[in-house]
């Protein structure tokens, strides 16, 4: 895939995160994706470093920013 076609590029996780938090606030991702670190005392800090360690939630949370993008989250 190009970067031209890869809807992330350019887009940091601080970035990504950021935009979901005022789209749909921790409670709305964590009623999305089912992880600790949206459920219990959230921050953007914390889900961070928790998402830079996991690769799977990174992923899931890679694909809701996506589907917000394409206006179908």
């Amino acid at each position: 895939m190009t970067a031209s076609n890869n809807p992330l590029h350019g887009v940091t996780l601080e970035a990504m995160l950021i935009e979901l938090h005022a789209h749909f606030g921790w409670e709305g991702l964590a009623e999305r994706i089912d992880i600790r670190c949206f459920k219990s005392e959230p921050s953007i800090k914390s889900s961070l470093t928790f998402l830079r360690r996991t690769p799977w939630a990174r992923e899931k949370v890679e694909a809701l920013f996506v589907r917000m993008r394409n206006g179908r989250a």
